[in-house]
């Protein structure tokens, strides 16, 4: 099983803490060591579980708006978009459990034309106001159809670490990586009001492979 690059520091100190806390459980409890041992292997197992980096063939997309992240629709509806777009947009959200993929992906295809870094609280993933009030990141991409499309990564009351690789500049391709949160979070997407919504709230997604929408070219 390939794992993602931000396991190194993660599971460095998880190997650590099951060795060290294994090796007390058996000088102290003995025959009773397994009571501590098995729970452990299976957190420790979950560890490597979520860091996993599945083989997907990602397609060339242009219309079509891809999930950015393996979860669950949790939101669609019409919002203000205050950062970017300044003005009405439809917001598409899909929360990550734990035990999801957590690798983030470019929803559409075109050239990255902002992004920016947003200090804040972690209230729980799902909690509308986290998409404005935790810690997040923002990014703006210009899309092959000529709209300007928004998407957000937030973190939630367990993550608390978001990366983002993208600059501004860099082309976008839909269904590639630019980032990662670890642990459970959400995913935020800002698209034009005439945009065609093809998923609905409760679907489960693929990051990478699922259509979620579809944007005509201007």
């Amino acid at each position: 099983m390939k794992l993602h690059r931000e396991s190194k520091g993660t599971i460095t100190v998880a190997t650590l803490l099951f060795i060290i806390i294994g090796a007390l459980a058996i000088y102290f409890l003995e025959m009773w060591s397994l009571v501590i041992i098995l729970p452990l292997l299976v957190v420790y197992s979950l560890v490597f579980w979520f860091f996993r980096v599945p083989n997907r063939d990602i397609l060339d997309h242009k219309e079509n708006v891809i999930a950015p992240v393996d979860g669950k629709v949790v939101m669609i509806k019409e919002v203000e978009e205050d950062e970017f777009i300044k003005g009405k947009a439809i917001q598409v959200s899909i929360f990550m459990s734990p035990l999801n993929v957590h690798i983030c992906r470019y929803p559409v295809s075109g050239k990255v034309v902002y992004k920016k870094y947003h200090p804040g609280k972690y209230l729980v993933a799902w909690h509308e106001k986290s998409s404005t009030e935790n810690e997040r990141t923002t990014v703006a991409v210009e899309s092959l159809t000529n709209h300007q499309v928004v998407f957000r990564q937030i973190a939630g009351y367990v993550a608390r670490r978001i990366v983002f690789y993208c600059k501004e500049g860099d082309d976008a391709k839909a269904g590639h990586e630019f980032g990662f949160i670890k642990f459970g979070s959400r995913m935020d997407v800002f698209l034009p009001l005439d945009t065609e919504i093809v998923c609905k709230i409760g679907d489960i997604t693929k990051g990478g492979l699922d259509v979620i929408a579809r944007m005509n070219a201007e």
